[in-house]
């Protein structure tokens, strides 16, 4: 099977990727900032032999070299690339009360991280033929909206859906594709729900009547990094339950 590197995999919408990549029988390097009881919880639950967790704050550039290079260690080739972390401000503002560390942080953190994960990773994919890279956006990234007080991490995220299409017509020759998930309102402890779970607390604001979790981005990821999903690259996703398809922005 293959090597899924997964950034911020312990908590939040990571953690049921990572399950579900090691529920599939692959291995898994993901990494986490400082919540070393998420990354305890599933330690206990896979063996280190496919599961390898690596403390990295992505806006580091050697913090992320390093990462790499101890998954390549431990599990080789790097065959999927989810790139999950997202730092956010959650106070809202509006741009000229943004703070320029607080600008700087959106930007090292949604877009110069993947930048830099691409170049650390991509070469490889090339050797081998093969790679899968996963981008997150937000709902409504792909038409280059503006969110009203989010505007900084709403400017990284609309470059990231145009690296994101970039990437997936340069490296297209080479096997590697290039998709983007674009999550609805999912908060709290749907991050990290089941399907299953959703489906006993109705949600009357999003039209298919529950709300989004972390399995229903684990599930869309997980398909797009299959092998016979080459033929869908450059492509943006949005997993909203249907709330997109009014642009109705939560």
């Amino acid at each position: 099977m293959g090597h899924a590197f997964i950034t911020a995999g312990s908590k939040g919408l990571g953690r049921k990727v990572t399950e579900l990549f090691l529920q599939s029988g692959h291995n898994v390097t993901l990494t986490y900032r400082s919540d070393n009881k998420k990354v305890e919880e599933l330690i206990e639950i896979y063996t280190s032999e496919q599961l390898h967790a690596v403390r990295a704050d992505v806006t580091s550039k050697k913090e992320l070299g390093n990462a790499v290079l101890e998954a390549n260690n431990k599990f080789g080739t790097i065959d999927y690339l989810i790139n999950n972390a997202g730092p956010f401000v959650f106070e809202r503002k509006k741009l000229m009360d943004y703070t320029e560390k607080e600008w700087d942080l959106m930007q090292k953190g949604n877009l110069d991280a993947v930048f830099h994960l691409l170049k650390l990773t991509v070469p490889a994919m090339r050797e081998q033929g093969f790679g899968r890279i996963i981008n997150y956006g937000f709902q409504g990234a792909n038409t280059a909206a503006g969110w009203l007080n989010r505007s900084a991490f709403a400017a990284a995220k609309v470059g990231l859906v145009s690296l994101t299409k970039t990437i997936a017509f340069e490296e297209a020759e080479h096997g590697i594709t290039s998709n983007m998930i674009c999550p609805g309102n999912i908060t709290g402890a749907m991050k990290e729900a089941s399907i299953e779970k959703s489906r006993r607390v109705p949600d009357l604001d999003t039209p298919i009547g529950r709300s989004g979790t972390g399995e229903d981005i684990a599930r869309s990821v997980l398909f797009l990094c299959q092998k016979d999903s080459d033929m869908i690259t450059g492509s943006v996703f949005e997993i909203t339950g249907g709330l997109d398809v009014i642009h109705r922005h939560r």
